[in-house]
């Protein structure tokens, strides 16, 4: 059978599902994190490429931190509530220290 007969009837619909999810990476990492992490609000411009390709600029981002004040590698990150999404949490009970 060739794929094309096999996905025949099948559909994707993609637009709730960006290629690469940064934020549920951001999650993996904090499920393996000790207790006492925090995010650190930083108010300089930055820019982040959403999954359609478009550049997106934002005025502030957020920082991850180990609980000895060390940057969470790959923990830049722009929208909180995106975050608390994917924590499955309330975004005003995140550790946000400005």
């Amino acid at each position: 059978m060739r794929l094309q007969e096999f996905t025949a009837g099948f559909t994707t619909d993609h637009s709730h599902m960006p290629g690469f999810n940064h934020y549920a990476k951001l999650k993996r990492i904090l499920d393996e994190e000790p207790s006492g992490w925090y995010i650190v609000l930083i108010h300089e411009p930055t820019m982040a490429t959403n999954f359609k390709g478009e550049k997106i600029h934002f005025d502030h981002y957020y920082r991850l931190m180990h609980a000895d004040g060390t940057q969470i590698k790959y923990g830049k990150f722009q929208q909180l509530s995106r975050l608390a999404e994917a924590l499955k949490m309330p975004s005003e009970t995140l550790p946000v220290l400005e």
